[in-house]
């Protein structure tokens, strides 16, 4: 089983903990952590683009010159393509960008990522993660206390709010429960820092 030293905020080490091998212990698979990436910011678009065709533009119901005599090219409508102000060929609607995902590669999206977080030494555990104030100097400085740099992402059991109000106006920095994690922010993380019970909650799901 793997193993990895448990901090408490000051920095100091209060012991170890022993990782399950089934959920930080798999070996690295990169398509699954690809595909869980593309679904995820795919998830994200509103999909709400959309041009009008020649159907739906205004305009252009009558037939803007005879059919023969005048010496130019035939024309029923204002609104074709190739006129300007007509309709758009081809162009975008709305529709869903939602890209469907097993439930098995989802799972093993995840602990493939926080296997790699284990292996590249960028997973921080600690006791708890509870400020006693909002200030954001306070969680500043438990971090560094930890050593955790650049794009954080903090996973707890519960929602503290004294800590989600000292972080949520540092850009790099994003708190999550052991049940909203997803690999696409785990990617992107540089460091990861979870509490103990955090652990074990992921572990038993």
């Amino acid at each position: 089983m793997p193993k990895v030293v448990l901090y408490n905020q000051t920095g100091s080490q209060v012991g170890e903990i022993e990782l399950s091998e089934h959920v930080f212990g798999v070996e690295d698979h990169q398509q699954a952590i690809f595909d869980t990436v593309i679904a995820e910011q795919a998830a994200k678009r509103q999909g709400t683009q959309k041009a009008k065709t020649r159907s739906e533009v205004s305009g252009g119901g009558r037939k803007p010159w005879r059919q023969k005599g005048t010496g130019r090219a035939r024309q029923g409508s204002t609104r074709a393509p190739h006129w300007r102000h007509g309709g758009i060929v081809f162009g975008p609607h709305p529709r869903s960008y939602d890209k469907k995902m097993n439930r098995k590669e989802r799972r093993l999206a995840l602990r493939s990522a926080l296997s790699y977080k284990v292996i590249e030494n960028a997973m921080i555990v600690v006791d708890n993660f509870n400020l006693e104030s909002s200030k954001t100097k306070e969680a500043i400085s438990a971090l560094q206390n930890i050593k955790a740099e650049n794009k954080i992402m903090i996973v707890v059991d519960e929602l503290n709010e004294n800590t989600v109000l000292a972080t949520r106006n540092r850009e790099k920095v994003s708190i999550r429960t052991s049940g909203e994690i997803n690999g696409c922010e785990m990617v992107y993380a540089d460091n990861m820092v979870i509490t103990e019970k955090a652990v074990k909650k992921i572990e038993e799901v």
